[in-house]
């Protein structure tokens, strides 16, 4: 996979980063989810490849753009996986909230899980986790073992967890193993990606969110040297009759990092609002700086890109 493409996709995110910054605060989570659908779409179209949307907006009945089995790119190239979210945080940026970004994973065909829109259990923690945490272990013996690996107590560290009714006994049990929590509204790509940042704060994610998510932050934690395991969480008969036809059979599987994302993997994402590690879009009257994050898992190599778009020489959207 062409290291050039990083570069490529990053446009992609920007242009959905702007778009949906527009709407930021207006209450109006339809409306910003589509804008930011709508412009990495089009910017999808310029990119040199031969790519199908395996992680997108959802089944092709259901959604009008980047729906899971979309073809997207010019048609020429290398054949390619996407993962993406356009917006994720939608309420996040809906509200002028911290943490939503637009996301993309691309890996080569055949290295992404091809996950079924429903829930993911999941455990995710920075390099120095790598091969402890396990997710069928309790949150305590989880907290222990990250906490001896990075020599420190268990209540130096802070887990992340999405502030859900669901998560009322995982949250006590985390705060009986004596750790401290930081709770979010949304966006738990970006709380992953934050265990692996040692500015962040954040040292460990545990919950219930979506299992698309789960294979993006999986794609990060490739490049950053971190570690992740899901097992999904079925809702209904109908989710595991679509999981078993997209090629999934062991319905309890403990999904670990090589199992979501393999291979060589790239992953790119923009801020949309300010969060944990990039910084949201800033309008300016001339146009816009973004805050860009680009990784690729075969180099190790982390850029992070600030870019002034100015709008008299590029489409506005």
């Amino acid at each position: 996979m062409n290291r050039n493409l990083a570069l490529e996709f990053v446009r992609v995110t920007e242009m959905a980063a702007i778009a949906s910054a527009r709407l930021m605060g207006r209450g109006d989570e339809k409306a910003a989810d589509q804008a930011a659908v709508d412009a990495m779409r089009a910017m999808l179209d310029s990119v040199e490849c031969d790519a199908i949307v395996v992680i997108g907006e959802g089944e092709r009945d259901e959604a009008p753009m980047l729906y899971i089995g979309e073809k997207v790119g010019t048609g020429k190239g290398a054949e390619l996986e996407i993962a993406l979210d356009p917006l994720e945080g939608t309420t996040v940026c809906a509200t002028g909230g911290y943490n939503s970004i637009s996301v993309m994973a691309i890996a080569e065909k055949g290295n992404f899980l091809h996950a079924p829109d429903t829930y993911m259990k999941k455990i995710a923690c920075g390099r120095e986790g790598k091969g402890l945490i396990d997710i069928n272990e309790s949150p305590k013996e989880n907290l222990r073992r990250l906490a001896e690996a990075k020599k420190c107590r268990i209540a130096d560290l802070t887990a992340i967890v999405l502030d859900r009714p669901r998560h009322k006994e995982l949250i006590q049990e985390i705060r009986d193993a004596g750790a401290r929590i930081q709770l979010i509204g949304d966006g738990d790509v970006s709380a992953a990606i934050a265990c692996c940042d040692p500015n962040s704060g954040v040292d460990i994610l545990f919950g219930i969110g979506g299992a698309p998510e789960g294979v993006l932050a999986a794609a990060a934690m490739r490049c950053m040297g971190g570690d992740f395991q899901g097992i999904l969480q079925w809702r209904n008969d109908e989710e595991k009759g679509r999981a078993k036809k997209m090629g999934i059979t062991d319905l309890n599987k403990v999904f670990k990092l090589d199992d979501l994302a393999r291979g060589n993997v790239m992953f790119v994402a923009t801020g949309v609002t300010t969060g944990n590690f990039l910084q949201g879009v800033k309008f300016k009257s001339w146009g816009a700086i973004t805050h860009s994050i680009v990784m690729r898992s075969s180099s190790g190599t982390i850029r992070h890109i600030e870019a002034e778009h100015h709008f008299d020489t590029k489409p506005r959207y």
